[in-house]
Parts: structure tokens; sequence; C-alpha cells
């Protein structure tokens, strides 16, 4: 007796494992400033034709259907959902949160840039607009030492009031970049992304022009991952797992019963 099954089983459990680990990670971000949740996509593996449909049956008469056992199952990959978190009022002047498509652009320690939707930025001890871990913003916007009444438009656009001037004095831009694809950016911790060749070259500009979203200061994204909906997910997963774990039981039974009867 062939032991297929036992193989078509087993990647139901890879494939079953592996979606459970994408769904832990969204629930282990729940509270992670503008997370996307991710989602496992499956795919059939190939198929072994015993009977092709349209072969010849017999005479000029042919199989309408054919005989087809298939592989098992794979991930073919994880899809992120850019569905718009919800937006915190946090009070905090440096806390910015974007309404709609776009990403914050951050320079990384070897000089090239990545993305990300986390708007918790602070003031480095020279002045730059950075992220918690110190990381700044692209382009840099600079605080002068002193500066209060520090507002955040939609446009991006930073204002200040400087020492010894009682006017408001524009500092900067914070500039957003759009993808053709923002499902192709590649994670890589740190609330960070990066472009690849499936997102396509990132697109700068001001926020609320062709079609970037706006900001929104004082505010951060929520993650967007709904635990109702993660938990529902787990709960067919532990099922599709245990099924697939009674599948090999069973047919491990069924070759034991064959060499034993042979």
């Amino acid at each position: 007796m062939t032991t297929a099954a036992l193989h078509v089983a087993r990647t139901g459990l890879d494939a079953q494992q592996e979606r459970m680990q994408v769904i832990a990670n969204n629930i282990a971000n729940v509270n992670t400033t503008g997370f996307k949740r991710d989602r496992a996509n499956f795919e059939t593996l190939s198929y072994q034709y015993i009977t092709a449909p349209g072969a010849t049956s017999s005479g000029d008469d042919k199989y309408t259907q054919g005989t087809a056992l298939g592989g098992g199952v794979k991930i073919a990959g994880t899809s992120r959902s850019d569905v718009q978190g919800s937006i915190n009022q946090t009070g905090n002047a440096l806390d910015v949160a974007i309404q709609g498509s776009g990403f914050f652009q951050i320079q990384q320690p070897d000089g090239t840039t990545a993305y990300t939707r986390d708007g918790n930025f602070s003031v480095s001890a020279e002045g730059q607009i950075v992220t918690q871990d110190g990381r700044p913003l692209v382009p840099n916007i600079q605080i002068p030492d002193g500066a209060t009444n520090i507002t955040i438009g939609a446009d991006g656009t930073v204002s200040a009031t400087t020492a010894g001037s009682t006017a408001s004095t524009q500092l900067g831009k914070i500039q957003l970049a759009s993808f053709v694809n923002p499902s192709g950016l590649q994670a890589v911790g740190n609330n960070m992304l990066i472009e690849t060749d499936a997102s396509g070259n990132p697109q700068q500009g001001d926020a609320g022009t062709d079609r970037r979203g706006t900001i929104e200061q004082g505010s951060l994204e929520a993650s967007n991952v709904n635990v109702v909906e993660e938990l529902v997910d787990m709960i067919e997963t532990q099922r599709a797992y245990e099924v697939n774990s009674k599948m090999i039981k069973a047919t491990d039974e069924m070759l034991q019963f064959a060499n034993q009867n042979m």
C-alpha cells in the first residue's frame, strides 16, 4: 500500500503550523503602532494523473473527467492587509499618524531608506526628529534648541516658535512615500519595511497629494489586528491540524492492517 496519503497529510500539518505562526505574530503585535496584519494563502501541490481528462477510453470515446490524485498543500505566501488602523489621540506634538495611504521615510544605519507607518517620533540630542531607536526622518528636520509650540500640518509642514521670536517659523516638511504595490514591501523588523522589485520604486511627495494620505498631529495609528477574528482563525487552524493528524493515524492503521493480512 502506498504511503502517499501520509505525505499529503503531512503537508497539511506543515501548512497549518505555518498559518498558526502567522496568526500568533498578528496577535503578538496587536498593540504595535502602525502594524498591518498578515494572512496566510494556501495553494495545492502538483497532481498525479492516473487518467488525464480527454484521454481516449475506448474507440472514439474519451474520459470526461479523468482521475487525479492531489499531492497536498503548501503556503503560497502571506499577504499584508493595508486596512487603516484606528487613529488614537495622544496629545504628543511629535506623534503623527497617516490618515490614508503612504509611509514615513526613515534613514537606516547603512544609509538606505526604510518605510514605516509608525509615527511615534521624538527629538534627538542633536535636535533631529527621529524614531524611538534614534533613526532620523527623511528628509531630515532639525528642531532648534528652545523651540516651542511645534505644529505639524496635514501636508506635513513642521513649524515652531523659536527662541527670541514670537512668530512661527517653518522648519521643514515631512514627506511620504507611496508604492504601486505596497504589499510587495519586505518587513525587516523594528516596524520597518524596505522596497523590493515587487513593490516598485518609492514615489516621494507631500502628504495629501497623488493619493497619499494626510498627516494628523498628536495621534498614532493603532494596529489593524482584530483579536476576535484572529481567535476564530486560530480555532479553525487548530481543528484543521487535528484532522490532518487523524488522517495520518488512520492511514497508518490501514498500512498496519495491510501488512498483517498480506
